[in-house]
């Protein structure tokens, strides 16, 4: 039987990730067997760029803290090792550099997450990851609008020019 003192952190220890879960917009869970140390550590430079935490956390801690949040559905993708990576801001940026570190290494898979409070599978996990960005969308739409405002003035000399010729 464990000790009291060892119970009360442990305690502590799934309040404390539970609270991280309640106020996070994008928690994604992980499957990291067979990457190697030098791996883990860019992938973790790269998300601490973006304010994002990274943690490798027994499956039970986990399990525990997220009903400890009434979050349901992710008791059967924690199995195996499980990396907990908590984003409180974003759920684009974590997303993508998941994604695209798990394009590279084929033993890394995503399991599922929560984002904004609902629980995802993975392929929607991949399908958020592979949106342009927010930059790249704005873009987009200036240059369509932009290129039927110049369709237009185009259009509008063009009625200039007949009726000087009129």
């Amino acid at each position: 039987m464990a000790s009291e003192t060892v119970l009360k952190q442990k305690q502590a220890e799934v309040a404390a990730l539970a609270e991280k879960i309640k106020s996070a917009k994008c928690v994604l869970l992980t499957e990291y067997r067979g990457i190697n140390v030098t791996d883990v550590t860019e992938l973790r430079a790269k998300l601490r760029s973006s304010k994002t935490e990274y943690k490798v956390i027994k499956n039970n801690i986990i399990r525990r803290a997220l009903a400890e949040c009434g979050v349901e559905g992710l008791d059967d993708v924690l199995v195996g090792p499980t990396a907990i990576i908590i984003d409180g801001e974003d759920y684009l940026a974590p997303s993508k550099a998941i994604y695209e570190y798990a394009k590279e290494n084929d033993f890394y898979k995503i399991k599922g997450g929560i984002i904004d409070g609902k629980v995802v599978p993975p392929a929607e996990i991949v399908t958020l990851a592979k949106l342009p960005s927010k930059e790249v969308l704005i873009a987009k739409l200036a240059g369509c609008l932009l290129g039927n405002i110049s369709k237009l003035a185009v259009a509008l000399d063009q009625v200039r020019v007949q009726k000087e010729n009129a």
